[in-house]
C-alpha cells in the first residue's frame, strides 16, 4: 500500500447480501463473502489463535496475510477461514526458477493443505510499482513457476496465483473509460493478463480513494469518496454515471485491461480502506470518515451492487485492515487502517450497531438501499 495514482475520481461495486449479527463489538459479523486484510507489523497484535476467534466472532470468512507464517497458518487450520498467503517481492528472483518454486510450494503451502483452506497465492505486492523496477522482470516467470508447481502436486484447481498491484499501473483513470496502463509496464503486463486470462485468476487491485482526496482535498468531493450521497458524476464517453470514486477507479482498471486485448478478467479489490489518523497534512484521515467509509462501502456490499461497467458481475473486496500495526514506516496513517486496536477492542464504531433491531446477542437479517441499482446474485 505505497504509491497512489493522484488523478483519480472512481469507485467501487460489491455484491454480496449479509446477514448482520450485532455483538458487543458493535461491529457487523455474518458477511459471507468480504474479506479482511491481516498484517502483522506490530510488536504487540494478539497470537494467531486468539486472530482466529476474532475473525469467528465477526463471522468474517476470508482473510489475506502478507507473508506464509506458519504460525498463522497452523493457527488456522480445520477453521472455515479462506486465505490467502503472499510471497515476498524479494522471493520473485529466486522463485523464477521452476525447481525453487516446486521447493518453496511444497514447504510453505503443501504441508498445511487443504486443512488450511488456502485459496489464494500472491506473488508479490505492488510489483509494478515498487522501487526496485528489476522485479518487473522476474513477476510473471515467477507466478507460472508457481503454478507449475501446484499444478505438479495437483492442487492448482484450488489455489489461484495472481498478483495485486496499485492503482499508480494506470497512466490515466479519470474518466473511467480513459483508463491505460502505463507505456513501461504494458509489455509485462501484457504477459501477467495472458497468465491471468488463461488461468481463470482475478486481477486483484489495491485502491484507496483517501489518497486521491489527501492530494486534492479542494477539487474531489469528500462525500464522492467515502459514499455519502452526492450528484457523482458522468464519463463523457460512456455516459454511465459514478456516484463514488470506488467503482470508478475498479472500471478504470477494466478499460486498461480491455485495451490490451484482455476484456473478461475479473476485477477483485486486495485492499480498500480508510485512516483514523494522520499527519497534519494528511487531510481527511479522522475516525469520522473512517467510519462513515467502511460503513457506507458495508452498506453497498447488503445492496447486492456492481459497477456501472459490470453491474452483473460480483466484486470481492478485502478491507484494510484488521488491525492497527505499531511498527510499519511511513505517515502516521500507516498505522492507524485497522478496525481493532491490537488488544481487540474496536478503533472506532463503524455504526452498523446502531441499525440493529434485535438485542446484541441476536441476529439481524437488514437490507438497505443505495442509489445506485441492485443487480442479481
Amino acid at each position: 500500500m505505497v504509491a497512489f495514482l493522484r488523478r483519480t475520481a472512481m469507485f467501487i461495486p460489491v455484491f454480496l447480501l449479509f446477514s448482520l449479527c450485532f455483538s458487543d463489538y458493535g461491529f457487523l459479523q455474518g458477511v459471507t463473502s468480504l474479506g479482511i486484510n491481516y498484517g502483522q507489523v506490530g510488536n504487540n497484535l494478539p497470537p494467531p489463535d486468539r486472530v482466529l476467534d476474532l475473525l469467528s466472532s465477526l463471522k468474517l470468512t476470508k482473510a489475506r496475510i502478507y507473508d506464509t507464517n506458519p504460525q498463522i497458518l497452523t493457527a488456522f487450520a480445520n477453521s472455515n477461514i479462506e486465505l490467502i498467503v503472499t510471497v515476498e517481492n524479494q522471493m520473485l528472483p529466486v522463485l523464477m526458477d521452476p525447481q525453487q518454486a516446486l521447493q518453496w510450494v511444497s514447504t510453505h503451502i503443501k504441508p498445511y493443505f487443504p486443512a488450511t483452506k488456502i485459496t489464494g497465492i500472491q506473488v508479490g505486492n505492488e510489483v509494478f510499482t515498487d522501487d526496485d523496477t528489476t522485479l518487473i522482470g522476474y513477476l510473471v516467470p515467477a507466478i507460472v513457476s508457481i503454478h507449475g508447481a501446484l499444478v505438479q502436486l495437483g492442487i492448482d484447481k484450488y489455489i489461484q496465483v495472481s498478483s495485486p498491484s496499485s492503482l499508480a499501473v494506470l497512466e490515466e483513470s479519470f474518466p473511467p473509460s480513459a483508463g491505460c496502463f502505463k507505456s513501461e509496464v504494458s509489455g509485462v503486463m501484457s504477459q501477467f493478463l495472458q497468465f491471468l486470462s488463461s488461468t481463470g485468476s482475478p486481477f486483484w487491485i489495491n485502491a484507496y480513494p483517501y489518497f486521491a482526496y489527501k492530494d486534492e482535498p479542494n477539487k474531489i468531493s469528500l462525500d464522492y469518496v467515502i459514499f455519502n450521497r452526492n450528484p457523482g458524476m458522468v464519463d463523457p464517453n460512456t455516459k454511465l454515471h459514478y456516484d463514488n470514486m470506488l467503482y470508478a477507479q475498479v472500471d478504470a482498471v477494466v478499460y486498461a485491461m480491455y485495451k490490451l486485448g484482455y476484456g473478461g478478467i475479473e476485477v477483485r479489490v486486495s485492499e480498500t480502506g480508510w485512516p483514523s489518523k494522520g499527519d497534519a497534512n494528511e487531510i481527511g484521515a479522522t475516525v469520522e470518515n473512517a467510519a462513515i467509509y467502511n460503513r457506507n462501502l458495508l452498506r453497498r456490499q447488503m445492496s447486492n451492487q456492481g459497477t456501472p461497467l459490470r453491474p452483473n458481475m460480483r466484486l470481492e473486496v478485502y478491507l484494510f485492515a484488521l488491525f492497527n500495526e505499531d511498527m510499519k514506516p511511513g505517515p502516521t496513517s500507516e498505522r492507524n487502517y485497522g478496525l481493532f486496536q491490537p488488544d481487540e477492542t474496536v478503533a472506532y464504531n463503524v455504526g452498523l450497531s446502531a441499525l440493529a433491531t434485535t438485542s446484541s446477542t441476536s441476529s439481524a437479517s437488514i437490507s438497505l438501499t443505495s442509489s445506485a441499482t441492485k443487480v442479481k446474485p
